[in-house]
């Protein structure tokens, strides 16, 4: 894992004197029945969008909080990655796509009935956002509105 002091001094003071947000997760959410029998989604930061999609905005100072809708029927290793920052090498993502987002993996476990299916679409964010409030006011909302259409019973989150 990496430490603070292993950034570029500038991503380290601004991690240091960032003002997070806090958040009372309670005791979290719980399921309502065997994952064996859930339908899942993968939500990703890896700003991972289809060729026919807009990628993420990437100049100076954005914080582009929008997602991108990808379907359970996507090559992974077709999809475009979008990713700003100059902290995080994409170089793995690149060669190997199904890291953040392995859907052959849980087709696979969705056949051997370990998991009960997967949803019909998968989202992907950017990662490293300066000002997240659209995320929490406007694009958290819309996301929970696409999981509850897809009858999304758990989420596999890959933070990158």
């Amino acid at each position: 894992m990496a430490r603070l002091c292993d950034l570029p001094s500038h991503y380290e003071r601004m991690m240091r004197e960032r003002d997070y947000p806090r958040f009372d997760w309670g005791d979290g959410a719980k399921l309502s029945k065997p994952l064996s029998e859930c339908r899942i989604s993968v939500v990703t930061t890896a700003a991972y969008h289809l060729s026919s999609q807009a990628p993420f905005e990437t100049h100076s100072g954005s914080s582009d909080c929008s997602f991108r809708e990808l379907p359970v029927n996507t090559a992974v290793q077709d999809l475009k990655i979008s990713h700003k920052s100059d902290a995080f090498d994409v170089a793995a993502l690149a060669e190997d796509k199904e890291i953040a987002l392995p859907l052959s993996c849980l087709k696979e476990l969705a056949m051997e009935g370990e998991i009960g299916s997967l949803g019909p679409r998968h989202i992907s964010f950017m990662g490293s956002l300066r000002d997240p409030e659209d995320l929490f006011q406007v694009y958290g909302p819309l996301l929970i509105d696409v999981l509850r259409e897809d009858a999304i019973d758990a989420v596999l989150l890959t933070p990158v």
